[in-house]
């Protein structure tokens, strides 16, 4: 998103009262007087004013529910599939740390169908808050889960080749690990600006966010958005300290 010009970070111009120049409030710098010479009323009003945001980078969250119900069946789900499949793949997880990452094509796993629908669901939400075209949708071409124990994280990364990437969460015990989403203007980082201190910046002025993992949400974002998982640090006892999500991603398709 377009950092929007704020006059917070602008120089406030008064009259003193003795002098009858224009003193910055900020800087104590004298204007150009030539405003006044040329008989223009100086300062702003609030109408005049305003601020036009573009380029927006969108993050949509599902609270999906009944999800206690769901998450009980994933669980048993997930394990069971790394049971038949121990090695799993390895993408931006670490298995050396006990990161695993199943398949790619748990969608097409009729174990796997009630997430489905409530991500298809979602997908078709999307499709009409974007405006996209009807005879169009948004198909999962890929849909995978992973496990992170305690110590587990992601990279950061990108999901190449697709339109809107998502996770969901089946199991987040406390600080098993944060997702990350950076800014993606890299330009913007080649000159940073000072911000009041203490303050809490406006959101279109964020360089990165972080998302508590809460079980039975999901979030989807572009799948050109950098992002990365903190590491787990869970203190929970077993199988319960594990961060356990499903991940999918969407590409817009023709409807048949």
């Amino acid at each position: 998103m377009l950092l929007p010009w704020s006059a917070a970070n602008c120089d406030v111009s008064r009259q003193g009262p003795a002098s009858g120049r224009w003193e910055s409030e900020v800087t104590g710098e004298t204007p150009n007087p030539a405003a006044s010479d040329c008989g223009l009323e100086a300062g702003l009003s609030e109408d005049a004013f305003k601020v036009e945001r573009y380029f927006p980078t969108l993050v949509f969250s599902v609270k999906v529910p009944d999800s206690e119900v769901l998450n009980a069946h994933l669980i048993e789900a997930i394990y069971a599939e790394r049971e038949r499949d121990e090695s799993g793949v390895r993408k931006s997880n670490f298995p050396e740390l006990g990161g695993w990452h199943s398949h790619v094509k748990l969608h097409k796993d009729v174990t796997f169908a009630g997430l489905v629908q409530y991500v298809d669901e979602a997908a078709a939400m999307m499709c009409r808050e974007l405006g996209y075209h009807r005879s169009y949708r948004l198909r999962i071409g890929t849909m995978w889960s992973i496990i992170n124990p305690p110590g587990g994280l992601n990279r950061a990364h990108i999901h190449p080749d697709c339109n809107w990437s998502g996770v969901y969460y089946v199991q987040a015990p406390r600080n098993s690990g944060r997702i990350e989403f950076i800014d993606p203007r890299t330009q913007n980082l080649m000159s940073s600006v000072e911000y009041i201190p203490n303050t809490k910046r406006p959101r279109s002025c964020w360089t990165k966010v972080q998302y508590k993992p809460v079980a039975g949400k999901m979030l989807i974002f572009p799948s050109w958005l950098y992002h990365s998982v903190d590491p787990n640090r869970s203190k929970a006892k077993g199988k319960n300290a594990d961060r356990i999500i499903v991940s999918f991603n969407l590409s817009q398709v023709r409807r048949r």
